[in-house]
């Protein structure tokens, strides 16, 4: 990834013929050249620094001896039908270690966090790490996706592929970790503050923390599982941000994504209900701006709509009787 311009620069428009600054994948001047020009109120919001796609190179190797995923050789997850998401006290304790693998894995690769390293530096760190635990990073070749990690910088809301791209001073990076070890996935993400980093996003880094934790103290056997995204919902909008919708918490275990939809908003048609032996992410996403997203032409990288910043951070829980443990936890 690259940005378009200086990050305390003024916004750099881009060639007539150049991909626009929006993510839609079409010319400038056939997209928002236009607008821009007239000085609309769409351009007057754009963020100084946009984040724009950089050099990505192969898969890192994994070695043979490593346990992987069904998916790890063909990109394509299999689809064995429904399962009980209520996991046995054997599942559940290939789940811990799972999961404390992937917080270490987060832990370490979070120190290396700093302006001018590359997020392919990261996802290397990352890689080294999950292998040093026995364990396979779950991203690779899951669908396809050709890294290890998630590093997702400023308005990149989540999926952002590791690349060429130096971290600025003043970003703010979301590292997305998730590691197969015992036949299990345990799933975990942050946001990190990259040098001096401006209030707002500060505040944003913050809430979005805030929200996380609402939504695991909304967690309740028996509940219907719309608690979390009311909780988490109702937390962002005392700050006026937006809640991701098209991104959403899931059930994991010997899947990396398993039926149970966990959103971060309030959604009447989700059904489910919370039974002790669950497990599943709690992910929310929060915007400074729109909560409406785009896709980059790689099919992978979503952005807000209006290239505000946005955070996230993740846990994966365990739904117990006297509400939920967080198996990710450092």
């Amino acid at each position: 990834m690259k940005t378009a311009e200086d990050r305390f620069g003024a916004a750099r428009h881009p060639g007539a013929n150049e991909p626009c600054w929006c993510g839609s994948g079409k010319k400038y001047k056939r997209c928002h050249q236009q607008s821009d020009e007239a000085g609309s109120s769409e351009a007057a919001v754009r963020p100084v620094a946009r984040v724009l796609p950089g050099r990505v190179t192969a898969g890192r190797p994994v070695p043979a001896s490593i346990p992987r995923p069904d998916y790890a050789k063909t990109g394509k997850p299999a689809d064995d039908g429904p399962i009980d998401e209520v996991k046995t006290p054997e599942q559940i304790a290939r789940m811990r270690r799972a999961c404390q693998a992937a917080a270490q894995v987060m832990e370490l690769t979070s120190k290396a966090v700093r302006p001018g390293i590359t997020t392919d530096e990261l996802d290397a760190i990352a890689h080294q790490a999950c292998l040093d635990r026995g364990g396979y990073p779950s991203p690779l070749n899951y669908h396809g996706f050709p890294k290890s990690i998630c590093t997702s910088v400023n308005e990149v809301i989540c999926h952002g592929i590791p690349d060429s791209r130096k971290l600025e001073d003043g970003d703010i990076v979301n590292l997305d970790v998730t590691v197969f070890l015992d036949g299990m996935h345990g799933d975990c993400s942050a946001t990190y503050l990259v040098g001096t980093v401006d209030q707002s996003s500060r505040q944003l880094v913050q809430v979005t923390r805030e929200c996380l934790q609402k939504g695991i103290e909304a967690v309740k056997a028996g509940a219907r599982i719309t608690r979390v995204g009311e909780a988490i919902e109702a937390h962002a909008a005392k700050h006026h941000y937006g809640v991701v919708r098209a991104y959403c918490g899931h059930g994991i275990g010997e899947r990396f994504h398993s039926t149970v939809q966990v959103p971060h908003y309030p959604d009447p048609e989700i059904r489910w209900v919370m039974k002790p032996g669950m497990t599943f992410t709690i992910e929310p996403m929060i915007t400074l701006g729109t909560w409406e997203h785009r896709v980059w032409p790689d099919g992978w990288t979503a952005v807000t709509a209006d290239l505000k910043r946005t955070a996230q951070f993740e846990h994966t829980i365990l739904v117990t009787d006297q509400g939920a443990e967080i198996l990710t936890l450092p």
